[in-house]
């Protein structure tokens, strides 16, 4: 009793730091509140006191993008109420921007905390890709430790793609930089699987690796007609965002059931206690991806070009 005494007076001595520590509640305080309508959903942006080059125009445009992506990509925006807070940051511009994504905060469902430098140019907007990534993380339930591999390699493989499907990226330099970057989520030395191994290439590269070969493989198995946008998008609909703690193989087993496969479930069967490699040489052949001085070349006549032409598609 009495440590539970102790323990409790403890934590009322430092609530206050705790509730200042808290990252939606800036200490600076908030200089400005806007909101943004991506379809049927409100995106309210705050914009903490600081110093910053950038017109909050600027950034409030680049933020409209980034959420359009998104809503191209599931066909709505995940969440009917999103906040996001922008705060400045002070220093060199080695970050110019980086972000981090809650779920359910103050009864907001997902909630963005965007850092943007202070001497951050219109050129860090139209390279970031940050934006879109965090937004995406609002697109699939809030799932245990050992499956953050999927959270994180699903944002990273979802949010080239969804550019794409506006115009902001082309596809030659989306898949430019697969070709360069897959190889790093490959299983090393003593891998044990993708709910063992959480070193950084294994949790962002080994989960978009996990993506795309499911993403092809559902392609693959229902003759071009469905792919893993169609089980994320049913996912969502099943009320499987970050707002929601879930199980991952009941969302694989929802995802499953929209395409009419079992390519999420048999994949994570195999992928998660285990080191499964890829051959990306003949998959790249097989998507007719070829390597090129300028990035890459695609080969329409290579067997699942009409798979890759897909994948960045609006429809198929």
């Amino acid at each position: 009793m009495l440590l539970k005494a102790r323990t409790l007076l403890a934590l009322l001595v430092l609530a206050p730091f705790f509730a200042s520590a808290q990252p939606w509640r800036p200490a600076a305080g908030i200089a400005s509140t806007h909101e943004l309508k991506i379809g049927e959903s409100t995106l309210q942006v705050d914009f903490a006191n600081g110093s910053m080059d950038l017109a909050p125009d600027q950034v409030l445009k680049h933020i409209r993008e980034a959420a359009e992506a998104i809503a191209a990509y599931y066909g709505r925006f995940p969440v009917a109420r999103a906040r996001l807070l922008v705060v400045p940051t002070q220093g060199g511009r080695r970050e110019a921007i980086g972000g981090t994504t809650w779920g359910d905060v103050d009864g907001v469902a997902g909630f963005t905390r965007l850092r943007i430098a202070e001497h951050a140019t219109q050129a860090d907007l139209d390279d970031d890709w940050v934006t879109t990534h965090e937004l995406d993380h609002m697109a699939f339930p809030d799932l245990p430790e050992e499956n953050h591999w999927m959270e994180e390699g699903l944002a990273s493989y979802v949010e080239p793609i969804a550019r794409v499907m506006t115009g902001n990226l082309q596809a030659q330099k989306i898949w430019a930089d697969m070709v360069r970057g897959m190889p790093q989520g490959e299983p090393g030395t003593g891998d044990q699987g993708l709910d063992h191994t959480h070193t950084w290439g294994r949790t962002y590269w080994g989960g978009a690796l996990f993506c795309l070969v499911a993403d092809v493989e559902i392609h693959r198995q229902t003759k071009n007609r469905k792919g893993l946008r169609d089980a994320l998008r049913a996912i969502v609909a099943e009320g499987g965002t970050i707002d929601h703690n879930w199980p991952l193989p009941r969302a694989l087993e929802i995802g499953d059931k929209a395409t009419g496969t079992h390519v999420l479930t048999d994949m994570y069967a195999k992928w998660k206690d285990a080191p499964v490699e890829v051959d990306l040489p003949k998959l790249w052949e097989e998507l007719g991806v070829r390597a090129a001085d300028h990035g890459v070349e695609f080969d329409s006549k290579a067997p699942l070009a009409k798979v890759r032409e897909a994948i960045t598609k609006s429809s198929y």
